[in-house]
């Protein structure tokens, strides 16, 4: 986006900086923050803004942007929310995954953020509404209903045709628990067919009112349904319905009913007008530079291309709530939407075709760190013009920023000299910092630690404490993460050019480590003899790896550098590319500024070569298959008669 962060919304400059919740109401057509103490509270009247922000496990931040309509909120606040929560995006880099909610039919997601539920008021700052705590006490009725999350709704009054009374019976259901608040006393009555956690939860609810409104010292009655002698109290709660009589089954309502859909239909966006696109949904439909809408029945998807604009980014959940409105869909249809590099597994499960690890993964289980690259403008750095047309080049981080890396020694880090940034001992862990200039911000930073494969626990330990306190120092502006050897993410590699795992390790306590179990120290030195493997074909890719000196450690797919005794040779295999030959150059360069390279291809080396590197040996001619990885899928487990697993969405929590 090429609008600069300070241009956009003041009232959302520092925020997403830490985990937990923080929530703006739309006053005057500017967000306001919203106290601690008021989390919770949200009235009818208005419309707010919801930032909800988690930690991964590499220490890097997720941001989910929900925007909260009430249903009395004017059109004019409703579409001042949807804007601002693309400014708030913004400004979080523009990686936020961005939910619309409608009073009454919220998500899971944004109710779980509140404990036990979110209070619906009447009222708001808009004028011709008064607040609650304006008026004087009223009596309410509240629905709730759901087993993990609570969904609680204010019940409209319905006068009953029996006196003056508040409330119709047409009011209460079998199937729903309710929550009669009065002055002087909370009913809640349990549907017959309601279950113990709705209850439970219920009662949870039921509490929070009690300590809210009636500062702790009201009484609570429980009302079973169809119980009338186990409380005395049912008296006193029927009068408020005009006494007792059988109540009605439970109504099903419009927004009740979820479209029936088969197959997901996508559609594009161009100048607000939506086109259907036919044909079988792949993954390289999606234009970069534009728009697009993915109708799944009960949610509809937004997704924007990541060189859009700013203005294009805001039109679209606008554009999304009018092709709802044309079909008469319910008010309970979601709409969500996503930036394109940053898909959610339900998005990409609607596809037919989409590439296994093109999207960057929020955790580091598998090689991923968490959130690598903050997308606050910055560039993304082209393929090789030799790059395979069949890659994918992720986005990188901007270029020509300062590294700094350290490796850790003891409870201490050692600052590794310029001219040696880019070598890694696998028996040593390291800090990195990257601080480069993004479009919108003038300095940003990528922080890491990274864990070599023959590291001691004690180094991993102290690396990860003291990344956590320079993240700190810099008041936790960087992205941190962590970074295992054989595992490095392309915007890892691509900071070094080139880099280099060598074997053994520099720590003291990793050669204390060898010396007490009696092991060969393998640790590289400029005058001994080394073979190095070269692989990749970019920037985001290159790096080399010491391997064991044999010459089954070749491939015909790779090209080799082998350091002997007395001379240092490049060896191209038959099916090596121009890129892996080039980067054997800047690895001699690397290793052994200014010495004579001998270029040997496969199939004419020289005697000198085979005794460099022991003897002549078979060799594999396959070509390496990258490891294996696999989307993370989350599962929830819950045992009743037997055991049974739902998939949700990857969302840390």
């Amino acid at each position: 986006m090429s609008v600069s962060v300070k241009d956009l919304e003041p009232a959302f400059q520092g925020t997403g900086q830490k985990p937990g919740t923080e929530i703006w109401r739309i006053e005057n057509f500017q967000p306001v923050p919203v106290p601690k103490f008021e989390h919770g509270k949200f009235y009818s009247g208005d419309s707010y803004i919801v930032l909800q922000t988690t930690s991964g496990r590499g220490g890097a931040y997720w941001h989910d942007i929900h925007f909260w309509l009430g249903k009395d909120t004017s059109q004019d606040e409703a579409g001042t929310a949807a804007i601002k929560t693309v400014e708030l995006d913004a400004i979080l880099g523009g990686r936020a995954v961005q939910h619309r909610e409608i009073q009454g039919h919220e998500s899971d997601k944004f109710l779980s953020y509140f404990k036990p539920c979110i209070i619906p008021l009447e009222g708001g700052v808009a004028s011709g509404f008064k607040k609650p705590e304006e008026e004087v006490f009223e009596t309410r009725l509240y629905v709730c209903n759901g087993k993990r999350v609570v969904r609680m709704k204010q019940v409209q009054k319905h006068l009953s045709s029996f006196g003056n009374v508040p409330f119709s019976r047409s009011s209460l259901n079998h199937d729903d628990v309710f929550l009669l608040d009065t002055e002087d006393k909370i009913y809640q009555f349990n549907g017959a067919n309601s279950n113990i956690q709705e209850r439970a939860k219920a009662l949870e609810v039921t509490q929070i009112l009690k300590e809210k409104y009636h500062d702790g010292v009201c009484d609570v009655a429980i009302i079973d349904d169809g119980n009338l002698q186990a409380e005395s109290d049912s008296g006193s709660f029927w009068v408020l319905f005009g006494g007792f009589a059988p109540i009605s089954k439970k109504v099903a309502t419009d927004d009740d009913i979820v479209p029936e859909r088969t197959t997901a239909q996508l559609y594009s966006i161009t100048d607000g007008q939506v086109n259907q696109l036919d044909g079988e949904l792949t993954k390289s439909i999606l234009e970069n530079d534009k728009c697009y809408i993915l109708d799944c029945g009960s949610e509809v998807f937004t997704w924007v291309g990541r060189h859009t604009q700013l203005e294009e980014r805001k039109s679209t959940i606008q554009t999304a709530e009018e092709y709802l409105a044309n079909q008469n869909r319910p008010k309970s249809t979601r709409i969500i939407r996503i930036i394109q590099g940053y898909e959610t597994h339900s998005f990409k499960s609607n596809f037919d075709s989409w590439p296994s690890g093109s999207t960057p993964a929020p955790e580091d289980g598998r090689g991923k760190v968490a959130a690598l690259v903050k997308q606050q403008g910055a560039a993304v750095k082209a393929a090789s013009k030799s790059t395979s047309v069949d890659e994918e080049v992720p986005p990188l981080l901007e270029e020509g920023g300062k590294i700094e890396v350290w490796r850790i020694d003891g409870s201490a880090k050692t600052q590794i000299p310029k001219e040696d940034i880019g070598k890694f001992y696998g028996g040593d862990c390291y800090i990195v910092l990257y601080t480069y200039h993004s479009h919108e911000r003038k300095e940003d930073y990528y922080l890491c630690w990274w864990i070599g494969e023959d590291s001691i626990e004690e180094d991993r330990k102290m690396a990860a404490q003291l990344a956590s306190t320079m993240c700190n120092s810099l008041k936790g502006r960087p992205v941190l993460g962590r970074v295992y050897q054989g595992k490095e993410p392309p915007q890892f590699v691509a900071i070094f050019q080139p880099m280099l795992v060598l074997k053994g390790g520099l720590s003291s306590g990793y050669k204390n480590h060898i010396e007490e179990n009696g092991l060969n120290d393998e640790t590289y030195a400029s005058d001994t003899v080394g073979l190095f493997r070269i692989s990749g074909t970019s920037s985001h890719n290159n790096k080399a790896v010491q391997v064991d000196v044999v010459a089954t450690s070749l491939n015909t797919y790779e090209c080799f550098l082998l350091q002997s005794s007395s001379s240092v040779f490049i060896w191209h295999g038959k099916q090596s590319t121009h890129e892996q030959q080039n980067l054997a150059a800047k690895i001699v360069e690397f290793l052994k500024p200014g010495v004579t390279v001998k270029h040997t291809k496969e199939g004419t080396e020289s005697s000198a070569f085979w005794l460099g590197i022991g003897e002549k040996q078979d060799y594999t001619s396959n070509k390496l298959a990258p490891e294996a990885t696999r989307e993370p899928h989350l599962f929830s487990c819950s045992v009743t008669r037997g055991t049974s697993f739902s998939p949700f969405d990857i969302y840390p929590e």
